[in-house]
């Protein structure tokens, strides 16, 4: 286990962050048709004026490498150029944007409008703006904001049109384009739309990669997309996917141009918008369609107060920097550039690990409300109490909320605590912010669990509720307090797996404990952002971490666990408890239920039935295991690490459960289910 000199002594604490300003201030005292029709001026890249959308489109078409495929593809499939080069034409003009100033301004009217009802601030910081600002005269620029919410590149482009900044071209999922009219005005204000997957279309791939690449080559304009791919319904950071990333890399890679400059960005809401239809889309309960309609009866949303968002934009990385010493650039002069060439393996693996890097900056980034740890704590109340569900005092959620305030700020949260408010006012407008999750009675804080089971709507007559329906109302609660909980997961997640290695290793022997920490790391790494390769920097971060906070002490050979540090440890086992249920949950019913012909279809729906007759039956703790979610990545993780396989059949692929690797891994992870009854039913 080779240390790591130094990096045991990263103080997160010592990490400085600009501070902010909110821009819905001066909007809420002047004109808003005046601000979206406000003389716009932003600085280009190296001071050229951007070309007309049309021109590039034809710079695409025209491009050595879409030629090059064309001809390849003509030669392949026989047909005619001329076919293939419409074919290419069609895809383009099916994905191209059409940014016209004119819908920016509209949007931004609008979204004045939209954002002074729904929020009380949009926080900014203006250094990591004026940063930006320079990066995008000096370098082409790649935007990499979280993904939370729709509203995300609504905000995006109305942040940069306010700070007079080139607005980005944003790369938008397929799906939006079924919303006729608001799709085509997505795509006048920037987005352009790409296919949620491609196959083995070596015609869309080549299209879409060359329109990438030659708008960054020419610093046409900020490229924005999602690492993460999609939206997060849970609030945890997801795996990043490398696809765009890779694209967006390649120009430097290939010497075409000198740096590429990577903004992470980050967007903290204080409450999310979608938060219960994300909680019953992980209940299997579909979402609905994307459509002009739907965004019309959600006007409701309009009445409702969602608090305040931060936006964070991070330091410039520069992809020169990040690729010195990692990658050898001379490979790709073996070759012309438009000969289209898989990535090495060093490339893939820089790629790889600088999305992790990327992902970690958005995490660290974030801003953490109050409501967040209310939530943690809240949670795990309920969890240990939930058979007499007597809720919390006031004064003792106060009392622990600043304990928890402390710690996090320990461990390098970025926590937006206002410190000149009493802690008791804090607590009090966290509470009646989130006051759909839960209900105040006599001075105790309790989850609306018991409210979630009536009717819908205000309305509707109260009809029989069937146990499942109670439990899947109420999940549709917790699932959303934990979205909330999981928004902190990062600050707490490697101590919380050190606290959980101590809870399961054979003794506290340093090297047992670290085994058993980095076992639960490796099942874990679908799970959270855990970048490849630095568990013993992970391991050392958590050591440190808990000793700085009188935890735990390490001595060369041993981990020991301080007598004050008991109440803590308690706390980040009961974070990571769940998870670990959820994925016991999965192998034992991998084990039990999963017959030969069980598809990778059928497994969530499947697996979620076996979890719900375990719950109703009292023999499983968390109601959070119903997630789609975490039952997903524990697929992931069993297939990554072999113990399940999946089989290609004449029609379909099946799974193939190796049961004695499943089994090991269960008891690994634990053994025994936790259960709320004192008598441990052994599912």
């Amino acid at each position: 286990m080779a240390s790591n000199p130094g990096y045991s002594h990263r103080d997160p604490m010592l990490k400085k962050r600009d501070d902010f300003e909110d821009i819905l201030e001066e909007r809420r005292t002047s004109s808003d048709l005046r601000y979206g029709l406000r003389c716009y001026t932003p600085a280009p890249y190296k001071g050229v004026t951007p070309c007309h959308s049309g021109l590039l489109k034809s710079m695409v078409l025209q491009s050595d490498q879409l030629t090059y495929v064309i001809r390849q593809i003509s030669k392949e499939t026989g047909k005619a150029t001329a076919d293939v080069q419409e074919e290419a034409s069609a895809i383009l003009e099916e994905m191209a944007h059409s940014l016209q100033l004119n819908t920016i301004r509209f949007f931004a009217f609008s979204l004045c409008k939209v954002f002074k009802t729904l929020f009380k601030s949009i926080c900014v910081n203006e250094e990591g703006i004026q940063r930006l600002q320079q990066a995008i005269q000096e370098h082409p620029v790649v935007l990499l904001p979280s993904h939370r919410s729709y509203m995300d590149f609504l905000l995006m482009s109305y942040l940069l049109f306010t700070y007079d900044l080139s607005l980005p071209v944003i790369a938008a999922g397929m799906d939006f384009m079924g919303m006729k009219v608001i799709g085509e005005m997505l795509r006048m204000s920037g987005a352009f739309f790409i296919r949620r997957s491609f196959g083995g279309d070596q015609l869309y791939w080549t299209v879409f990669s060359e329109y990438v690449r030659t708008m960054l080559k020419i610093g046409y304009a900020p490229v924005e997309f999602f690492l993460e791919g999609t939206r997060s319904r849970t609030a945890k950071s997801l795996t990043p996917k490398l696809g765009l990333l890779n694209i967006a890399m390649d120009p430097f890679l290939k010497g075409e141009v000198y740096d590429v400059h990577v903004v992470p960005v980050s967007i903290s809401y204080e409450r999310i918008l979608e938060e219960t239809l994300y909680a019953r889309e992980l209940l299997g309960i579909p979402k609905p369609k994307e459509s002009t309609s739907g965004l019309f009866k959600a006007r409701k949303v309009l009445s409702e107060d969602y608090g305040s968002i931060h936006v964070y934009f991070g330091q410039p990385v520069s992809v020169r920097s990040l690729a010195e010493g990692r990658v050898n650039r001379r490979q790709f002069n073996l070759l012309p550039r438009h000969i289209p060439t898989r990535p090495g393996e060093d490339v893939q693996s820089f790629v790889s690990d600088s999305a992790y890097k990327l992902v970690r900056l958005q995490e660290e980034n974030m801003v953490l409300k109050p409501w967040v740890l209310l939530a943690s704590l809240l949670l795990q109340n309920h969890h240990q109490n939930q058979d007499q569900d007597q809720g919390m005092a006031v004064d003792q959620l106060t009392e622990q909320a600043l304990w928890l305030r402390d710690i996090s700020r320990q461990y390098g949260a970025f926590l937006h605590w206002p410190d000149h408010i009493a802690p008791s006012e804090v607590v009090s407008s966290s509470l009646s912010l989130h006051g759909g999750l839960v209900r105040l009675c006599e001075g105790r804080v309790h989850l609306a669990v018991e409210q979630a089971a009536g009717p819908s709507s205000p309305g509707e007559a109260l009809s029989p509720v069937t146990p499942e329906e109670e439990l899947l109302n109420r999940a549709v609660v917790l699932l959303s307090c934990a979205s909330y909980r999981n928004q902190a997961l990062h600050v707490f997640l490697r101590p919380a797996l050190l606290a959980s290695a101590l809870h399961t290793a054979a003794s506290s022997q340093k090297h047992e404990v670290f085994n058993s920490f980095s076992f639960l790391r490796n099942i874990f790494s679908n799970e959270f952002i855990l970048c490849p390769g630095a568990t013993v920097q992970d391991f050392e971060e958590a050591c440190f971490l808990l000793v700085k906070t009188g935890v735990l002490q390490v001595t060369q050979h041993e981990v020991l666990v301080t007598e004050s540090g008991h109440r803590t440890l308690s706390f980040l086992t009961n974070m990571l408890d769940p998870f670990l249920q959820g994925y016991q949950v999965v192998c034992r019913f991998l084990c039990e239920e999963a017959t030969e012909t069980l598809t990778e279809k059928q497994f969530i729906p499947a697996v979620r039935k076996f979890i719900i007759k375990h719950l109703l039956a009292g023999s499983l703790r968390y109601t959070e295991v119903l997630s789609s979610d975490l039952q997903k990545n524990s697929l992931a993780a069993l297939l990554r690490l072999g113990a399940v396989q999946k089989i290609k059949g004449a029609d379909q692929e099946t799974l193939k459960v190796d049961t004695v690797m499943v089994n090991s891994l269960e008891d690994t992870l634990g053994g025994k289910l936790p259960t709320q009854k004192a008598v441990a039913a052994r599912l």
